[in-house]
């Protein structure tokens, strides 16, 4: 598959990477007062250095912004990734837990799946289970 094809049904065509730190950030700024590349770092576990180059990027792309002292925000357009990703991170977990999956297992098969799934495959996935649960 090509770079172009394999990027077609990702929301917003953004990486996968772009959409991790894009992610973590997020989930961080729920659990923290401030987030700073350190704890981007430490959530992922990648160094400090990898961490810098890709903060650049994002800021460069308009994803975050960054504060003279270090303090990472999303931006508007980096939210709005961040939130769909976040969402189908927390649906197919949830999912796959509750269909037998041991916790881990589940988390790391639904951050491979948050990526790659169109958003109308989503939409209707969401759409059977919410109709499934009504008729049980």
């Amino acid at each position: 598959m090509s770079e172009t094809a394999s990027h077609s049904s990702r929301p917003f065509h953004t990486t996968e990477s772009a959409q991790n730190y894009l992610e973590a950030i997020l989930m961080l700024s729920e659990q923290k007062p401030v987030v700073r590349s350190v704890d981007v770092a430490n959530e992922l576990g990648f160094k400090k250095s990898s961490i810098s180059i890709a903060m650049k990027n994002l800021r460069e792309n308009g994803m975050i912004t960054v504060t003279p002292e270090g303090y990472i925000y999303l931006t508007d357009e980096g939210m709005k990734i961040a939130s769909t990703i976040y969402e189908r991170h927390k649906f197919f977990s949830k999912w796959l837990v509750s269909l037998g999956v041991d916790r881990k297992t589940a988390v790391d098969d639904a951050c491979r799946i948050e990526h790659d799934l169109s958003p109308e495959s989503f939409a209707a996935i969401k759409e059977y289970l919410a109709k499934q649960e009504q008729n049980d």
